[in-house]
């Protein structure tokens, strides 16, 4: 059915009618038929109660009827008590009943029944006395008459008669709310036909809209594969580039690295070995002629003993001269004197034959080497950095020596591992004692563990440990990374322990790792191999024992 042009009407219009008219129609229904469904349930209850109370009311009087007709044969006065413990509780029922159902209590009937009420309860009360008084036979008496039978059945005459009232009421009511809810249900039912061809009709609205709009979702489907295409082929190409990049800038920080290792090493190894060189020479000249000096002062000596053995009588300015210049403690004093100058140029050649030691610029290629020597060496060129000044107290360093046996290795890079280290440890201990207390600090003295021994028989592990504040976990993830440092500014690069790892890991196949958390202290364990495996033996023993060490 196809309506003319000027009749037809929008969808949006449609619905929105068919809408107002459903709600227009069904909440009102559902109104009534709400509080014709309230009603009906209060109804019910009240009439469950009424009857629940009605029967209690039966109980209770006849509960008091044959608590007082006991007490009156058996003289027993717990029979008097239980009827004054039921009394109150019939009173508060009868009020509930009241209150539930008014009208029940509002006719002549009531006043009989209230009346003959009143009369059993004198006659019963009556018969306790009685009982009271050892005259039991007057309570039976009582009890039994024809007055107190006759109040007795009009009371209960008189309750069988209001129940059947209250419910013949409530059946009135409970009719009364039925029609209702039929009514109700039978305008849901004409609206129900009224609304249906409407809905139908927005149902059929709401077909035509879902085929439109499955159509144009499709199409946009398509557009938006062809656009993620698009986007994926555009994303490769910068993932690539951005692999491209990275890997560039990864072989520039490097790059930068190693440059700056180099020059810091050729700088170091320059400074070194000029230091070395210009001490070395005028040590030697000392050295080599303090043999000659103590010679020719014990020739010369010798010529004196014997020149006063000759002339024992001197000349008197020469005695006075021997007197003046106290000879015999210079006969004394002067070998011991050559003996400390002795010990001072041994300890000079001792100093500079471990600066050569720790810069090894002549050992580029692979050799054995003592590591304990490379180790005593770094120690001996940071011993300043060591010692106490002023309120900073002497860092201790313990050592833990292994029976190492010779190491193939890189002499100068592990010595510039070591320096490393060993100038972090350094400079946390001194930072952990500016941040303390004087007291605390006497309490705590800062020492350096240094541990050395051959694991598997393959490698040898070298464990450098402080006491110092340690370091959060934060921290140990980019601890090897180029240019990460937790010192200020101007106090580090932090490109020493990237070069670490990059001679120990890259250089000499082995592993560095930090053990440290906070307030626990800082370890760093260094493995290397014993023997450097060649490329070519890599190639061919893929499964040699020397790499379970990396």
């Amino acid at each position: 059915m196809h309506l003319p042009y000027k009749l037809r009407f929008l969808p949006s219009q449609i619905v929105t009618v068919t809408v107002l008219l459903t709600l227009l129609l069904f909440i009102p229904q559902i109104w009534l038929n709400w509080q014709a469904y309230y009603h009906f349930n209060s109804i019910t209850k009240n009439e469950f109660q009424l009857q629940k109370l009605s029967d209690k009311i039966i109980y209770f009087d006849e509960v008091l009827t044959m608590s007082a007709r006991m007490n009156a044969v058996t003289g027993d006065l717990t029979w008097e008590q239980r009827y004054r413990q039921f009394e109150p509780q019939l009173d508060v029922i009868i009020k509930e009943l009241i209150k539930l159902a008014p009208k029940t209590y509002e006719n002549e009937d009531t006043k009989k029944i209230d009346a003959a009420n009143q009369q059993l309860v004198r006659m019963e009360y009556q018969s306790f006395d009685l009982v009271k008084n050892n005259q039991k036979q007057a309570a039976q008496l009582l009890l039994s008459s024809r007055e107190y039978e006759t109040n007795k059945h009009i009371y209960a005459d008189g309750v069988a008669k209001r129940n059947r009232n209250i419910s013949l009421q409530l059946q009135q009511t409970v009719a009364e709310y039925r029609q209702r809810i039929f009514w109700a249900i039978l305008e849901s039912i004409i609206s129900l036909i009224i609304l249906i061809p409407a809905w139908l009709l927005v149902l059929n609205l709401l077909q035509e809209y879902l085929k439109a709009k499955k159509i144009a979702q499709a199409a946009l489907e398509e557009a938006n594969y062809i656009l993620e295409m698009q986007v994926a082929t555009r994303t490769k190409k910068l993932k690539q580039k951005n692999i491209q990049l990275e890997q560039t800038l990864q072989e520039l920080q490097n790059t930068q690295v190693q440059l700056i290792q180099t020059e810091k090493m050729s700088s170091l190894g320059q400074l070194v070995a000029g230091v070395a060189h210009e001490i070395n020479n005028p040590v030697n000249f000392i050295y080599g002629n303090l043999i000659y000096v103590r010679e020719y002062i014990q020739q010369l000596l010798t010529l004196t003993n014997l020149y006063q053995q000759q002339y024992p009588h001197d000349n008197p300015e020469i005695s006075i001269l021997i007197a003046q210049i106290d000879l015999d403690f210079i006969i004394d004093d002067l070998p011991k004197i050559l003996s400390s100058m002795t010990v001072g140029t041994d300890r000079i050649r001792e100093i500079v034959l471990t600066l050569r030691n720790f810069s090894r610029l002549d050992e580029a290629e692979m050799k054995p080497v003592d590591i304990h020597e490379g180790i005593d060496s770094t120690l001996l060129i940071l011993q300043h950095s060591l010692k106490g000044k002023s309120e900073q107290q002497e860092i201790t360093i313990i050592k833990d020596y292994g029976n190492l046996p010779l190491v193939e290795c890189y002499a100068g890079g592990l010595n510039q591992v070591f320096m490393n280290i060993l100038s972090n440890a350094i400079d946390a201990l001194r930072q952990q004692k500016m941040e303390q207390l004087k007291q605390e600090i006497k309490q705590h003295p800062s020492f350096i563990t240094i541990y050395t021994e051959v694991k598997n028989q393959e490698c040898v592990v070298i464990s450098i440990k402080d006491n110092g504040s340690g370091i959060t976990e934060e921290v140990k993830t980019r601890l090897f990374d180029p240019f990460f440092t937790t010192k200020p500014i101007g106090k580090g690069t932090g490109l020493g322990l990237s070069i670490s790892y990059q001679i120990v890991v890259d250089k000499h196949k082995g592993k560095i790792k930090c053990v440290s958390a906070p307030k626990k202290g800082t370890e760093f364990v260094i493995e290397i191999p014993i023997k450097q495996i060649r490329q070519a033996n890599i190639l061919t023993k893929p499964d040699s024992k020397a790499r379970e060490c990396l």
